[in-house]
């Protein structure tokens, strides 16, 4: 089994650095919750979710190979100026969010392991590490290094949901037979939804597209067997945790905590070396997330800024540098202050408000855009491809209403 994850791991490319951001804190919450409370029973939502998020991703390459631009570019120059104003300013509440949420799961895995310094010590510290690693090192190195955090993260993961992991007939029942138990089953199915595989670094991809040199129609199948790969680590990821959960019978704790109850109740299964285990994987897994957001995330101001000049999207410019460092310093340094105090309870539901509409917002624009024969020519959407990505839009809206209405009503 591990020779084949090294294997895999050897084949993928941007894809990987996809998995990576795209898998973090909250999906470890979001998958542990419903193994806590539905056991194995919501293993097919898993499922759904990472191939719904392939079909997105998916139409987010294919404008790029057969238009040769970045979505990114795209929603600034070829849609109305709300778009980019709607998507520059949630941009620019989610990165401040998303920085501290990061920082602080980083924060949580480094204390766990070395309590020494307390959380908000240790998150700045790994911000900070992340964003000097990001800044100083190339994509071949960024991504070498990615794949060492990848493989530590699978390993120890799938090593603790072999260990702890129920019966198997409980497994291959939640695989094949769809249900939504009573009683939270359906807000449950909607989390991992909303949560598992990422939002906006769907939007990244296209930029580690570029930075791997993946251009040209001809790379239309290799970027579907990359996405494949990645999505189906996400999907074996969020199901070992939601097996974890189930085995060691966990109990329900806040936010990030839930990591450390999970290593807890490993440790009275398989001693205190499983638990150990478990750590590495939980520091690899956040810090990962770190490093990947930190990398793609500033790419995406580049691209907006350059797409409000009008400036090429192939052709490098002078300040792309200085703007991609000042806005990793944004990502990486003011939300660490946020972990010494309490978030404003307005900035986090306009958050989660504006997050809602995000993914939706990814699917009406591709549904518009992919359809365009002019630019698309032979790679715009089909029949089938239209339908799935109605799908993602018709569900995520459910998503959506759901946060809306949650939030408010706190």
């Amino acid at each position: 089994m591990f020779d084949a994850i090294r294997r895999n791991l050897r084949s993928v490319g941007p894809g990987l650095v996809l998995a990576a951001a795209g898998i973090g804190a909250g999906d470890i919450v979001t998958a542990s919750l419903a193994g806590i409370k539905f056991g194995t029973a919501l293993i097919w939502a898993v499922v759904f979710t990472v191939a719904l998020k392939y079909v997105l991703t998916e139409a987010v390459a294919r404008w790029q190979v057969a238009t040769g631009e970045t979505l990114v570019y795209a929603w600034v120059s070829r849609l109305p100026r709300w778009v980019t104003v709607y998507f520059a300013a949630y941009l620019l509440l989610w990165t401040f969010l998303v920085g501290a949420s990061l920082s602080s799961a980083c924060g949580l895995a480094g204390a766990s392991l070395f309590p020494g310094l307390s959380v908000p010590v240790w998150g700045g510290i790994h911000a900070l590490a992340a964003a000097v690693l990001v800044a100083a090192n190339r994509y071949e190195q960024f991504q070498r290094v990615t794949k060492v955090l990848v493989t530590v993260m699978a390993i120890s993961v799938l090593v603790c949901a072999i260990v702890s992991a129920p019966p198997l007939p409980e497994i291959v029942k939640g695989f094949i037979i769809p249900s939504i138990p009573q009683a939270g089953g359906a807000a449950a199915v909607l989390s991992l939804l909303g949560g598992l595989g990422g939002s906006v670094t769907m939007a990244c991809y296209g930029m580690w597209m570029r930075d791997a040199g993946w251009t040209g129609g001809d790379r239309l199948p290799t970027v579907r067997k990359d996405l494949g790969l990645a999505y189906a680590f996400t999907g074996v990821f969020g199901i070992a945790i939601m097996l974890i959960a189930t085995g060691v019978h966990a109990q329900g704790a806040a936010g990030t905590q839930i990591a450390l109850e999970l290593a807890t109740r490993l440790e009275a299964v398989g001693g205190t070396t499983l638990r150990w285990v478990f750590l590495v994987g939980f520091w690899a897994t956040v810090f990962t997330a770190t490093l990947s957001v930190w990398h793609g995330v500033p790419k995406i101001y580049v691209e907006l800024i350059r797409a409000w000049r009008r400036l090429p999207d192939d052709v490098p410019a002078p300040q792309d540098r200085a703007i991609y460092l000042v806005s990793l310093g944004y990502l990486a340094g003011p939300p660490v202050i946020m972990l010494w105090f309490k978030q404003p309870v307005v900035l986090v539901v306009a958050f989660a408000i504006a997050g809602a509409f995000f993914v939706p917002f990814l699917a009406s624009t591709l549904l518009y855009l992919n359809n365009r024969r002019d630019l698309m020519r032979e790679f715009k959407n089909g029949r089938w491809g239209n339908a799935a990505l109605v799908l993602c839009l018709v569900v995520f809206l459910i998503v959506c209403g759901r946060e809306v209405i949650t939030t408010l009503s706190r």
